[in-house]
């Protein structure tokens, strides 16, 4: 196996030359662009760990999944592998357990979570914010750690809505109602 890294990034790559890498690369393709994906810092791990917590409680014993990064999302999954659009959210949930497979999920996920961070914050806030409403995920939240406010994107026929949480509110969601992600815990 060849790693993404020995890889050059101005070539066009699919979800099948993904499958022939190791699997503890983390890279995701934007139309075909490779982007390899840095460690995220402490204080976005600390931020993922506090969404995460709360709505895996919250999903205890229902039918929807929850799983942190890395977990590959496919968004236009070909059964060629030739898809050219692969993402590894920071928080994904999956709520039709046909669209899971072994390496991740086939086609939109339910609500997809993206913390920014000074690398990923141009893709997360133009580029995965089309492709997400394109695919049709139907919450898409961009969580900002120096501002402190979560930006949930709620889909409502075809298009986003967008309403904003500061640091001290409870973000609603309709994927996941009645479930209330209390931000002040969230924030160190």
């Amino acid at each position: 196996m060849s790693t993404a890294a020995e890889l050059l990034e101005d070539q066009y790559y699919t979800y099948a030359d993904i499958l022939e890498w190791d699997e503890g690369e983390r890279c995701e393709l934007l139309d075909g662009v490779l982007v390899m994906l840095a460690a995220p810092s402490r204080l976005h791990q600390e931020i993922l760990a506090g969404i995460f917590s709360q709505i895996y409680n919250f999903l205890k014993d229902k039918s929807c999944k929850v799983y942190p990064a890395p977990f590959g999302v496919r968004l236009f999954p070909k059964d060629d592998h030739s898809d050219d659009v692969y993402f590894e959210p920071d928080i994904t949930v999956v709520c039709d357990p046909a669209k899971l497979d072994d390496r991740g999920c086939n086609g939109a996920p339910d609500l997809v979570v993206e913390i920014l961070s000074p690398s990923t914050i141009k893709n997360d806030l133009l580029y995965k914010l089309n492709k997400y409403r394109e695919a049709g995920v139907r919450e898409y939240w961009i969580v900002d750690p120096e501002e402190k406010t979560l930006s949930a994107n709620i889909m409502e026929q075809g298009r986003y809505i967008l309403t904003e949480y500061g640091a001290d509110a409870e973000a609603g969601s309709v994927v996941l109602s009645p479930f209330r992600l209390e931000l002040k815990t969230v924030f160190p």
